[in-house]
């Protein structure tokens, strides 16, 4: 069963009496334990999705259609006070800058204390003690005495860590982690995947993993959603989409992975452009740079359709098994 479901959710952004789709139609599930990765390019609806969940859409955009189903809870049907009982508690968010999300003038322990003291009722030495348990528990050393410095004293990673600490501080079911590797180098970004990947394990929490790195998905992901202009182009098993990736968009994504096995083999990027919000086209969104464009792409937009078992793509292709 799942534990957090969406469904046709629309959340547009207005410009002048004019609504402009950022997540159109987007539809998908996350189970108990299970991580599932959110792909696509800058600008494909990741981030604006991720905080349709949390309600935190700012104006000039708002969710305007579809349901956010958490366990029995209709989050989008819920009033502001009712989601900042949940906000944290039950669905937590990890940003991918930590520096920007941190407080630069408040200690990093009394941040990580507010973050507790949200949804807990505890006197001031245990909640010292939870604070400091956090630190260590996300690979803070030297936890008493970091906890009086300020972030700027953090290296980029080490600030993430931080977060992520808040983010779990009151044991949530599910965790949305918004490109959270962005930025670190491999070696720090290895360590924030290894902590991401021992916590879902030891909390049997459910991670929402937006990221553009395929690398970060064949590590992390159970199940794939790939999105483009707001839209869901396809939805199937990790294994799936790296063994058989059924729509243009998703193996076009693919040429643009690295081959250590063949070096002098040019580095290939999808043509184009995402195009902006007051810019898409009429038809399917990804039909001004794919190389498989038919008349009809350009026209109408096709629907999302199982193609294999469980495994869902967005094509016209489809039609004449020509990408499969």
């Amino acid at each position: 069963m799942s534990l957090l479901t969406i469904k046709a959710l629309k959340t547009y952004f207005y410009l002048d009496g004019e609504a402009f789709p950022a997540v159109d139609d987007v539809s998908f599930s996350v189970e108990k334990g299970k991580t599932v990765a959110v792909i696509g390019e800058s600008g494909s609806g990741k981030s604006v999705t991720a905080l349709s969940v949390m309600g935190l859409v700012d104006a000039p955009g708002r969710v305007v259609s579809g349901e956010v189903i958490y366990e029995d809870q209709v989050l989008t049907a819920l009033s502001e006070k009712q989601l900042q009982a949940i906000r944290g508690k039950e669905i937590a968010m990890i940003y991918q800058d930590p520096m920007n999300s941190l407080n630069p003038y408040i200690k990093v322990g009394k941040q990580i204390e507010e973050a507790i003291k949200l949804h807990e009722r505890i006197d001031k030495v245990s909640l010292k003690t939870k604070a400091i348990e956090l630190m260590r528990e996300v690979g803070i050393t030297d936890a008493e005495m970091r906890y009086h410095q300020l972030p700027s004293s953090f290296s980029g990673g080490m600030r993430q860590r931080l977060m992520i600490a808040m983010a779990i501080a009151c044991e949530p079911k599910i965790l949305i982690a918004d490109e959270p590797t962005t930025a670190l180098d491999v070696t720090i970004q290895a360590e924030i995947l290894d902590l991401l990947r021992k916590l879902r394990h030891k909390n049997q929490m459910s991670i929402i993993l937006n990221t553009h790195d395929l690398g970060v998905v064949a590590e992390m992901a159970d199940d794939v959603v790939v999105l483009y202009c707001g839209k869901v182009m396809e939805i199937t098993s990790n294994k799936k989409l790296f063994d058989k990736p059924l729509n243009p968009y998703t193996q076009a994504l693919m040429t643009c992975i690295p081959r250590i096995d063949d070096r002098k083999r040019r580095l290939e990027t999808i043509k184009g452009y995402v195009p902006a919000l007051t810019k898409l086209p009429k038809g399917c969104k990804f039909s001004d740079r794919c190389q498989h464009a038919m008349d009809k792409c350009h026209l109408e937009l096709p629907e999302l359709k199982e193609i294999e078992v469980g495994h869902y793509s967005r094509c016209w292709l489809h039609e004449t098994d020509a990408v499969k």
